[in-house]
């Protein structure tokens, strides 16, 4: 019983490591794609499409029987969800990312936990108390974790090991030269993720709100995809005016195509959605800054990329920073749990618990 009890308590945990992994994969995924030529807007099209046609199937057959009717309000708010989460939020990230490269998108990201956590303590989803230890605690963890990831990205230090590998990407920049834009239109791409980030933060709270409402979790994935995928087909065929650029010409394009419908939609979706149910939207914006440490060991560990001290640095304070931050939050709903049990409601409802 223990054993099951400890597995729930890092399942989360261990499912959110797995999505930013995906995350960093689909980036750079994408970026290889868009500098082959594909359009970033057909490119959320057909793996939003692709993701549809797998996940409507799915939510029929999945929890058929315990699914609550669908009302029309319902439907709007997963319109309104796929408008920010999908249609924005997306193609603003794909559109950074064609004018910058996924290292910024990486550390743009990390603007998410903390536009999440003022917007969560806004609706008053989370509790702030500056006296609270708690709540301090919390603050520093997100400072420290953003920035850890700015670290990152803009320190380079003394490579690791003594030798400097030549011809090598900038530690700032953890993915191959050949991935990597020109900085002219920097400033355009990263005003596209921070409109991307915030866009992503407002999903997370509305997400979390849509869950308590209807608790099938596979349901509202499916239909804000759906929606999702319309919405972006209506504007890409008003920004799109050649139709070869509808046509997919190399290998990469399909894959990633294919990459970012499972693993980007399908995959991510369902155990973002699952983790905010669980743990809330804050506890899953707090993994954002992982993706730029995982992208700089991969690069470092699979490509060659030569592993510099601020990389191992910022993400060992990330790493602080984000473990911070569960700590403080475990520590909330350990409390929360006491007066929960300790309260008089609970006290009077036990016999009739225990009453055969």
């Amino acid at each position: 019983m223990r054993l099951r009890q400890c597995l729930m308590e890092w399942t989360p945990f261990a499912a959110m490591v797995i999505v930013e992994c995906l995350d960093v994969g689909l980036t750079t995924m994408s970026k290889a794609a868009m500098s082959k030529g594909m359009n970033h807007f057909t490119f959320v099209v057909y793996s939003n499409a692709l993701a549809t046609l797998i996940l409507i199937p799915s939510s029929f057959f999945i929890k058929r029987i315990t699914r609550t009717p669908l009302s029309f309000s319902l439907l709007c708010k997963f319109f309104l969800l796929g408008l920010i989460g999908i249609t924005i939020m997306q193609n603003c990230v794909f559109t950074g990312i064609s004018y910058s490269s996924p290292t910024l998108g990486s550390a743009m990201s990390n603007l998410v936990p903390a536009i999440t956590f003022i917007l969560a303590v806004t609706f008053r989803m989370e509790k702030l108390d500056i006296r609270s230890s708690i709540s301090q605690i919390k603050i520093i963890g997100i400072v420290l974790s953003i920035s850890g990831a700015l670290l990152v990205t803009l320190y380079k230090g003394a490579p690791i090991g003594g030798i400097q590998i030549q011809d090598q990407p900038s530690p700032s920049q953890p993915f191959p030269s050949v991935l990597l834009a020109q900085t002219d239109n920097w400033v355009i791409g990263g005003l596209f993720l921070g409109t991307a980030s915030l866009s992503l933060a407002l999903q997370n709270i509305a997400q979390a709100a849509i869950v308590k409402e209807y608790p099938s979790q596979l349901t509202i994935v499916a239909f804000y995809c759906l929606f999702g995928t319309i919405q972006c087909a209506i504007i890409s065929l008003i920004a799109i005016r050649d139709p070869n650029a509808w046509k997919l010409r190399t290998g990469i394009e399909l894959i990633s195509i294919f990459y970012s419908a499972i693993f980007g939609s399908v995959v991510t979706f369902s155990v973002l959605t699952w983790c905010i149910d669980k743990k809330g939207p804050v506890f899953v914006t707090m993994f954002k800054p992982l993706g730029i440490a995982i992208a700089a060991f991969t690069s470092a560990l699979f490509l060659g990329d030569t592993l510099h001290v601020g990389s191992a640095i910022g993400s060992l304070v990330i790493i602080f920073g984000v473990y911070t931050v569960l700590w403080a939050q475990s520590k909330e709903e350990n409390a929360k749990a006491r007066v929960d049990r300790l309260s008089p409601s609970s006290e009077q409802e036990s016999p009739l618990l225990g009453s055969p």
